[in-house]
C-alpha cells in the first residue's frame, strides 16, 4: 500500500515520506525497492514501530518543523463538510494556499489505511463485486480477507450491511487480539458515521459492537510478519496447481481460513469467496530474510 501511495503523491506533484519497520535490506528489492524509488524512506525500527501513533505523529512533527501543520484525513472530512466542498476539491484549495505563504502542511496517512475515509473505496469495490455479471446481490457468501489493520475487513462488512447483501466477511486476525480488532471495528464505523453524517437503522451497528465482522485466528498463529517452516512451500504448490500466487505473511492465512470454510460448507450452502489483497512484491524481502525457507525450493528443483 505504501509504495503506491508514493506513486500517486508523485504523479501529482506532492512529496511522500514512508515509514518502512525494521532494517534496511543490504540489496532493495520488491516493496522496499520500489517505495525508495518513488517517495523518501525511512527505516524504523521494530519496538518503535510497534507504536505506530506516536512514530507518526512525532515523524510528522519534525517534518513540519516550527512553521508547518499537521493534518489528518479526519481534519480535511471535517473542514470539506463544513465548507460543503468535496474532498479532493479541498485537497486542491489547501494546496494552492500552502504553495501561497508557504506553509509547509503535512498529512499524516495511518498505516493499512487506518482511516474511515478509506472505507468508502472498500464500499466502492463491494458495489462493483454486487453486480450481477459478477456475485450479483442474491447468493449467500462468505468472503475471507486476511486482516492487518482489519480496514478491509471493516469495509467489507459494513458495505455488505448498507447494500443489504447476504454476505458474512471473515477476517484472519495477523496483526493483533480479538479484542483488538473490535476495538478497531468500533472506531473505525463511530468515525465513518461522524465523518459522513450517517446513522444506521440498525441499532446494532449504531452502537459499534455490531459484530459485522467475524474475526477468526489463524491456523498457525505468530508474531506478526514471522514466517513458519512449510509456508513458502505451501504458497509454491498453491501457485503451481492453481496459477495463485500468494504470501505466507498475508494471503496465505486467508487462503488456507478459505479453504478450510468450503470443506465444512454443506452442498447448496453460501459460497466461499476468497478477497486477495496482494503482497506479491512481499515475496522479494522475505526471500531475504528467510533464506533458508526460501533456498529448500532451489534444492526441491533439483530432484526434478
Amino acid at each position: 500500500m505504501k509504495d503506491t501511495f508514493a506513486v500517486l503523491c508523485a504523479e501529482r506533484g506532492i512529496v511522500s515520506h514512508l515509514l518502512l519497520r525494521g532494517e534496511q535490506p543490504e540489496i532493495l528489492t520488491g516493496y522496499n525497492l520500489m517505495s525508495t524509488m518513488y517517495g523518501n524512506v525511512t527505516y524504523v525500527p521494530r519496538t518503535v514501530y510497534a507504536n505506530r501513533a506516536e512514530m507518526l505523529k512525532s515523524y510528522a512533527k519534525s517534518v513540519a518543523g516550527n512553521n508547518g501543520s499537521v493534518l489528518r484525513f479526519g481534519d480535511i472530512i471535517e473542514a470539506s463538510s463544513a465548507t460543503e466542498l468535496s474532498t479532493p476539491n479541498f485537497m486542491q484549495m489547501d494546496v494552492s494556499r500552502s504553495e501561497g505563504n508557504h506553509l509547509r502542511k503535512i498529512l499524516v496517512v495511518n498505516e493499512g489505511a487506518g482511516d474511515s475515509v478509506a472505507l468508502l473505496g472498500v464500499i466502492r469495490l463491494v458495489q462493483y463485486l454486487s453486480q450481477n455479471h459478477l456475485l450479483g446481490k442474491q447468493r449467500p457468501m462468505k468472503l475471507v480477507v486476511d486482516a492487518g489493520t482489519g480496514t478491509t475487513a471493516v469495509g467489507l462488512g459494513l458495505a455488505a450491511h448498507c447494500l443489504g447483501l447476504p454476505w458474512e466477511v471473515y477476517a484472519v486476525m495477523l496483526a493483533d487480539k480479538i479484542d483488538g480488532y473490535r476495538k478497531q471495528e468500533e472506531h473505525l464505523i463511530s468515525e465513518f458515521k461522524k465523518h459522513f453524517n450517517i446513522e444506521f437503522i440498525d441499532h446494532n451497528v449504531n452502537r459499534g459492537d455490531a459484530g459485522i465482522v467475524n474475526w477468526v485466528e489463524r491456523g498457525r498463529p505468530r508474531k506478526f510478519g514471522n514466517v513458519l517452516e512449510g509456508e513458502v512451500q505451501a504458497c509454491q504448490q498453491i501457485a503451481q496447481q492453481t496459477g495463485i500466487l500468494v504470501d505466507p505473511v498475508y494471503t496465505l492465512a486467508a487462503w488456507e481460513t478459505a479453504m478450510l470454510l468450503s470443506s465444512n460448507e454443506v452442498e447448496g450452502g453460501p459460497e466461499v469467496v476468497l478477497l486477495h489483497t496482494g503482497g506479491t512484491l512481499g515475496m522479494f524481502g522475505l526471500a531475504q530474510r528467510y533464506k533458508n525457507y526460501f533456498g529448500m525450493l532451489k534444492k526441491e528443483l533439483n530432484h526434478y
